[in-house]
């Protein structure tokens, strides 16, 4: 007995092949020269369900084929399985056909794993296909679908092969094979309106997860088979030649029923084999809506119609578009019948699912922000509706719920899917296409129509941005009270570019003081590379960076254009052999190892206890004390390591007197009563302030205070007050 589900797949969507074979160049022998390429590859292979890896892919040709695929289209299934013995595949293929057939392998052998991956954890854990593998699945079916429609094609017609060959071979198919078959894949089969694989996969998968169920229906249907077939074509002839009579053109077919479908109406409704309606049934197509209800009349006058029956889809089609009639009534021996009465437009639809949109243009003529609507676009935008109408099947979820509450799916005006989190803005997704077109963007259009810039995006929306040719965020897109950003991404990259834009000053004001130094001393002529190179720095920028924040003393550069021409000699220190350490004189530092040695705090780097220090002997001034981390000093130490000399500090004097100047920097928003407010903080901390610099550019104010501490390590409680102050941005030591 041949089953129903073995016959060969008529798949009548060559619109939805056709979309996919846009994206793949049709090469000269394309088919051929893929199959001889993979052929060393996988023709001694196979794959985990036993099958030889070479019949598997050419019986996915030959499932393409029989849909209409081209060679092109065909060839790709053999590229797919050769990919994973490729070292580079990525390189390798794009060489040999191209980056769209490279691209096409890459992305379904990526599925292929992560699907493997869940049923592997499956059946290891021995127990159902539950919510969170399903939703995996479902999430990268949508996502692979955003990139490449051709990814879905191939598995679809892959996966129905591995079901193929289990029924032939009579081996068991794995659980959650079939599970995966049952709820997965067929589904999107049916969304996508592939009728006759959905039916196909159904079946072979509802034989292997209840084969008694299964043989049992399968008995039923095949006991009266002849009967049943002679009583429904005679019945078809004569409503054809009655409604024709009656001056309606229809055209009348005899409808087969699959057996996953009588199983799950017995089921859903309660019901046994002898009370399924629909094991006979008949589809009526006329030309017009008017001929539905001329032909649902003389229906229900030639025959006793079940009222409770009766839905009327076309005047309240479903949720997916679908319009029909429906009906069920009962010969003169009381058998019932159904029987769908439609347009021939909508039958195109019932049948093709998402490939009856594609001659359409949703967007109307100038489409949406004025770009032409074309096939491809209203393809997109429809299957994109479908598959989020399908992940909604699969949950029970209602409109804006399902396993996608996080994440959101909008189009660009070109037809390009864009992933965004829930939430997402306008400015979101500006910065999701470009991050320049985000820095520029200014206003937005949301279904053709102008919309704040805050304005939550919704799933299958075609957004489309108004920029300026030059410009930057504005701060007000990182307050978080005013909405403009749900994405941590887009949020990062508005913060970089005000970093950006603060760097640039701060690099120019560094610019300028060092060529006003430059001026002072008479050495315009020194190129500013090589100054930064002989001061330690890659490039003059980073040199004018550390410049303008305060934070390298211009007193650097005068050492190195004026260099020093007596050497002190290198051994009247070191030939001294270090000793114990004197007792320190009150509040001072102590040179290791040596007595009576002047000392000098330097004013560059401003140290005070417990800094760790070094000191640096220079000539006639005795020994420079630095802190250690001092840019100036690392300097100098590695022109002259000789002249390094080790101290350290002196025990403070009981009185608590020594008392030692330190520079704080602070960045903070400019207004008036900044500079009062911070001195107050110093005031109330007991810290003397003995100097003050100020210098404001563009809103923003950079301050210096010198204060008077006894332990830098209490400094770092004031500037964490300082920090509060309304409107500072920065406070630390320089």
């Amino acid at each position: 007995m041949k089953s129903h589900a073995a016959e060969q797949v008529e798949v009548a969507v060559p619109e939805l092949v056709a979309a996919a074979e846009q994206q793949l160049p049709q090469q000269a022998n394309a088919l051929s020269r893929a199959r001889t390429f993979a052929e060393p590859f996988i023709a001694h292979e196979a794959l985990d369900t036993g099958e030889n890896t070479l019949a598997h892919a050419d019986a996915v040709a030959g499932i393409l084929k029989g849909m209409g695929g081209s060679e092109a289209m065909q060839a790709a299934s053999y590229l797919v399985y050769a990919a994973p013995h490729l070292a580079k595949p990525q390189e390798v293929i794009a060489k040999a056909f191209g980056e769209s057939y490279a691209a096409l392998a890459i992305e379904t052998v990526k599925l292929v794993r992560v699907q493997a991956q869940a049923r592997d954890a499956e059946e290891t854990a021995h127990i159902a296909l539950d919510v969170r593998t399903q939703t995996e699945n479902v999430r990268k079916m949508l996502l692979a679908f955003s990139r490449d429609l051709r990814v879905v094609m191939l598995r679809l017609a892959s996966r129905l092969q591995t079901l193929r060959y289990y029924a032939a071979t009579k081996k068991p198919c794995p659980p959650s094979v079939a599970r995966e078959s049952l709820h997965v894949f067929a589904p999107l089969a049916n969304r996508l309106g592939i009728w006759q694989m959905k039916w196909e996969m159904e079946d072979l998968a509802f034989r292997f997860l209840e084969p008694d169920t299964y043989k049992q229906v399968a008995k039923l249907l095949d006991e009266k088979r002849m009967e049943r077939e002679n009583y429904v074509e005679h019945l078809r002839t004569f409503v054809e030649q009655e409604l024709k009579a009656q001056g309606i053109r229809a055209e009348v077919h005899g409808r087969p029923k699959h057996i996953y479908s009588i199983v799950r109406k017995m089921r859903g409704k309660s019901l046994d084999f002898a009370h399924v309606f629909d094991v006979r049934a008949l589809r009526v197509i006329v030309p017009e809506v008017k001929d539905c209800y001329a032909a649902l009349s003389w229906v229900h006058s030639q025959f006793s119609p079940m009222v409770e029956e009766f839905d009327d889809y076309i005047a309240k089609p479903k949720a997916n578009g679908y319009q029909s009639l429906h009906t069920i009534v009962r010969d003169d021996e009381g058998r019932p019948i159904e029987i769908q009465i439609r347009t021939r437009a909508m039958h195109e639809h019932a049948e093709h699912g998402v490939a009856a949109h594609w001659a359409y243009k949703e967007a109307g003529t100038k489409g949406y922000g004025g770009v032409a609507a074309s096939g491809e676009y209203d393809a997109k935008i429809a299957v994109l509706r479908q598959l989020l109408a399908w992940e909604r099947d699969l949950t029970g979820a209602g409109p804006g719920e399902g396993l996608f509450e996080d994440r959101i799916y909008v189009l660009t005006p070109q037809a390009s899917i864009v992933e965004l989190p829930q939430g997402a803005t306008p400015v979101d997704f500006a910065y999701s296409v470009h991050t320049s077109l985000g820095h520029r963007c200014r206003g937005a259009r949301v279904d053709g129509a102008m919309v704040p810039l805050n304005t939550p995006l919704h799933n299958g929306q075609t957004v489309e941005i108004v920029a300026v040719k030059e410009g930057g965020p504005s701060r007000d897109w990182l307050n978080n009270e005013l909405g403009f950003l749900a994405s941590n991404r887009a949020k990062a990259k508005v913060r970089a570019w005000f970093n950006e834009q603060a760097k640039h000053e701060t690099v120019a004001r560094g610019r300028e003081m060092v060529e006003k130094l430059l001026q002072r001393e008479g050495k315009t002529a020194i190129k500013l590379e090589d100054l930064a190179e002989k001061l330690g720095f890659k490039a003059a920028e980073d040199l004018f960076y550390v410049v303008g924040k305060d934070e390298f003393s211009l007193k650097n550069i005068e050492t190195v254009l004026h260099p020093p021409v007596e050497q002190l000699p290198q051994d009247e220190f070191l030939l001294k052999k270090p000793r114990a350490p004197e007792k320190s004189p009150k509040g001072g530092v102590l040179v290791v190892g040596i007595d009576s040695l002047m000392t000098q705090l330097a004013k560059c780097c401003k140290p005070a206890p417990p800094d760790a220090i070094s000191g640096f002997v220079t000539r006639g001034k005795g020994v420079s004390i630095h802190r250690r981390d001092c840019a100036n000093f690392r300097e100098m130490a590695a022109r002259a390591q000789e002249r390094v000399i080790e101290v350290e500090w002196g025990k403070p004097q009981k009185d608590g007197g020594a008392v030692y100047p330190v520079d704080v920097s602070v960045e903070a928003a400019d207004r008036q009563g900044l500079l009062r407010d911070i001195s107050e903080v110093f005031a109330k901390e007991k810290m003397n302030v003995i100097g003050v610099q100020t210098q404001s550019v563009k809103g923003t104010a950079w301050m210096t205070f010198t204060v008077e501490v006894a332990d830098s390590a209490k400094l770092a409680k004031v500037l964490g007050i300082v920090g509060e102050v309304q409107g500072v941005r920065s406070a630390r030591r320089r």
